[in-house]
Order: structure tokens, then C-alpha cells, then sequence
């Protein structure tokens, strides 16, 4: 499908739509809302976009990057109503950020126009690897121009799903040195982990904290394994309740009796039955 010439122009019109639902004649909901009290539908609109693109429902991804991208208008105009910055911005920043990270796409000087201090990276004839380090490259710099800047950590957003915020970590971290050598050794700190995490539960209520913790230590663990195995955790884990669903569901569908009515035994059959129909399927 052809691009369309009328982008801005459509672009324009979703932002004045969205700055009249928030004026005093507008959306009595709209004009209420906060930066905080909608933070939770930006991450449920994330999902759907993530699960409309695992069903290939491309007419469900148009609509769900719709709702998308009403967050941003969303933050944009109650930030541009503070006084913080306008929409404007946020794609004048973005611009500048896109020709400053791809100085092998747009040229070296036009990168370094737009702000990228990076100067003597390989840029002529590279790969995506390259592109990649290229990249890590100039946000480090960029990130050692900001007058206060932390640990290196402090560049992972603490506002990111947990399981995402694990991989970025320990990502980091491994960039520094501090990792395990191999998944040999990740496979023995999970033997250990899983350990502990037996011996708070042997323990009984008052270790319920601890265990807590134990927990916590297996599941940073094993996300950490996962990125030993170039293996993404989120898209993994979501595979894994994907199957569940359909297994739960073939069990459902596979007895004329609520599940709750069943034994344990019985159950236990009904869900390896449900793993031998996936296999033959």
C-alpha cells in the first residue's frame, strides 16, 4: 500500500482532537485523567500491540497502534498544558535522535548536526552487528555529556514490566564483566537458588518473606539464563501461557464435568492428553 501525502496533515488533525477533548468544553473523562492515572492503559495498549503482531491480525494491529499512539498525543498535550513540551517536540527530538544514531544511513555530518559526538565509529559497508555496536557506542557518549549522570543501571527504566527490566540488567551487567562465563554456570546458580528457596519453604510462615526473596533470586536467574541462550524471556513466557490456554482449553472441552469436579489424577490425565493432541496435531 502506497504511503499517503496527507501523513502530517492526519497527524495534525489527531492532535487537535485530542487538545479539544482536553479543553474546558471537551471531555468531562479526558480532562480529568493525569499522567499517573493513565500509565496503565499505555502498558495495556503495549500488549495488545504485542498480541494482535504474535496473531499476524494486521487489521487488529492498525487499530491497537491507534490506541498507541493516542497515549503519546495523550502524554504530549497534558505535558504541553504544564508547560513541559509539545508534540512538536517529542518528533523534533526523535528526529534528531534517529539521524544521530545512523550516521552510516544519513552521513557523518548530518549526524553530527543532529547532535551525535561519536566521532571515528565505523560507518562505510558495516552489518547489523555493527549497527548495534555503533549504536551502544553513541548512547553511552551521549549519556556521559548529561551533566549528573549515575551507574550505568540507571540508564534501565525501573517503569518497564519486571521480566523486561531483569534482561536489560543483567544485559548491563554483562557488559561490565559481571556475568557468568557460560549457561553451565548459570545451571549450577539455579541448583543453588531453587535450594534456598527450599529451605525458606521448609521453614514455614515466618520465612514467607524470605522465601519471597528466594523466589525473586530464581526468577532473575533464570532470565538471565534465558539471555545465555539468546533467548527473549517476555516472548518466551508469553509462548508458554499461549500453550497453556490451549491445553486448558482442550481439557475443558474434553470432559461433560466442571474441571473443579474432577479428581487430581483425573486432571492430570486429561492435561497429558492435551499435550499428546498438540504433538499429533
Amino acid at each position: 500500500m502506497a504511503e499517503s501525502t496527507n501523513t502530517g496533515q492526519t497527524f495534525a488533525e489527531a492532535v487537535a482532537i485530542m487538545r479539544r477533548l482536553r479543553e474546558p468544553e471537551g471531555c468531562p473523562w479526558d480532562r480529568e485523567q493525569s499522567f499517573d492515572s493513565i500509565r496503565k492503559y499505555t502498558l495495556e495498549e503495549t500488549y495488545e500491540v504485542l498480541d494482535a503482531i504474535e496473531r499476524r491480525d494486521w487489521g487488529e494491529l492498525k487499530d491497537e497502534l491507534g490506541d498507541l499512539l493516542l497515549q503519546v498525543l495523550f502524554y504530549a498535550q497534558m505535558a504541553a498544558e504544564a508547560g513541559h513540551f509539545s508534540i512538536e517536540d517529542v518528533i523534533a527530538g526523535l528526529n534528531r535522535k534517529l539521524v544521530r544514531r545512523h550516521p552510516h544511513v544519513f552521513g557523518e555530518e548530518a549526524a553530527a548536526a543532529a547532535g551525535n559526538s561519536a566521532a571515528g565509529l565505523e560507518v562505510a559497508g558495516i552489518d547489523s552487528a555493527q549497527v548495534l555496536r555503533n549504536w551502544d557506542e553513541i548512547k553511552k557518549r551521549e549519556r556521559a555529556g548529561k551533566v549528573g549522570t549515575e551507574g550505568r543501571l540507571e540508564a534501565v527504566s525501573r517503569s518497564m514490566p519486571a521480566l523486561a527490566e531483569a534482561a536489560k540488567i543483567g544485559s548491563k551487567a554483562a557488559k561490565a564483566g559481571f556475568d557468568w562465563p557460560d549457561v553451565s554456570g548459570l545451571m549450577d546458580k539455579l541448583r543453588e537458588e531453587t535450594a534456598e528457596l527450599e529451605a525458606e519453604i521448609a521453614a514455614g510462615e515466618p520465612a514467607r518473606e524470605a522465601a519471597g526473596r528466594e523466589l525473586g533470586d530464581l526468577l532473575f536467574t533464570t532470565v538471565n539464563l534465558a539471555r545465555h541462550l539468546k533467548v527473549d524471556p517476555e516472548t518466551t513466557l508469553r509462548d508458554t501461557n499461549a500453550r497453556f490456554r490451549r491445553r486448558f482449553r482442550h481439557m475443558e472441552e474434553a470432559t461433560g464435568k466442571p474441571l473443579e469436579e474432577l479428581a487430581p489424577e483425573e486432571l492430570e490425565a486429561l492435561w497429558a492428553g492435551a499435550k499428546r493432541a498438540e504433538r499429533d496435531a
